[in-house]
């Protein structure tokens, strides 16, 4: 049921738990586990849409992570440190 990977037996426990309390509540809902990172099918525009999202996302990152470790070090060197 978990594979041999143990990244995916904690998604699987925590289904099989919450549909267990589902039906001991007397609910018909369910909880469904992919084990893809995004479920995307076979649509190509949402799946372009999700890598320019995440690219801009880290390149906005990067543009401002540098600047916070010069900081840093510009503070270390006042104080003497």
């Amino acid at each position: 049921m978990c594979g041999p990977e143990p990244i995916n037996c904690f998604p699987v426990l925590v289904n099989i738990l919450s549909n267990t309390f589902l039906r001991l509540f007397n609910c018909t809902a369910r909880f469904r586990v992919w084990s893809e990172l995004f479920y995307t099918g076979e649509n190509p525009e949402l799946q372009n849409y999700i890598f320019f999202g995440l690219f801009t996302y880290l390149l906005v990152l990067a543009a401002g992570l540098p600047p916070l470790f010069a900081m840093s070090s510009v503070e270390d060197y006042k104080v003497k440190s």
